[in-house]
């Protein structure tokens, strides 16, 4: 079911574009923070495997849509958000109690890793609203903004997530 009108609230833009400022704010500024005394090295295994089941779950959301389960599809988006939240608390977590990882490969390997890298890192920051606001549009019934945005938010959302794992895969055997 369709609604006549096609927009979101003020309210839940201006919430939405906060969100979308604010966390990559919060993730640069606690870059500078570290905690010293709490070993969380155990996470970057974890946060890559919560970024690999993302992919999994994405993944099914499109299925589920693609057979007209828009509960199902539901469901596996709001898990993936889930995901994608308790990643980012684990990626801060570590970041804030260890030292930077330098990565050790070098020539073609050393240009991939950073061009993955790079790529991973700008997106995730610009997938932010895009997701939201797809999300937004969804939940509300804004069926035809919804699907205009996901076009290019689904796609990014399944980068930013492979790509962290490719990542990690990369730069785990440089880990003290």
């Amino acid at each position: 079911m369709h609604t006549t009108e096609e927009k979101l609230s003020p309210q839940t833009k201006k919430l939405i574009t906060a969100v979308s400022v604010v966390i990559p704010l919060a993730v640069a500024i606690l870059f500078k923070v570290k905690i010293d005394g709490v070993d969380l090295s155990f996470l970057p295994p974890i946060y890559a495997g919560i970024n690999a089941v993302t992919v999994v779950t994405l993944l099914m959301a499109l299925v589920a849509i693609k057979k007209k389960n828009i509960d199902l599809h539901r469901l596996f988006i709001q898990f993936s958000l889930v995901l994608s939240l308790f990643f980012l608390l684990c990626y801060v977590a570590y970041h804030i109690t260890s030292d930077s990882t330098a990565f050790g490969g070098e020539g073609t390997i050393r240009t991939i890793y950073y061009f993955v890298l790079i790529s991973h890192i700008v997106l995730s920051v610009g997938i932010i609203p895009l997701v939201l606001f797809s999300y937004a549009y969804g939940i509300n019934n804004l069926v035809t903004r919804h699907k205009k945005l996901v076009r290019y938010a689904f796609p990014l959302w399944i980068y930013v997530a492979a790509t962290g794992v490719i990542v990690y895969l990369m730069i785990s055997p440089y880990y003290a």
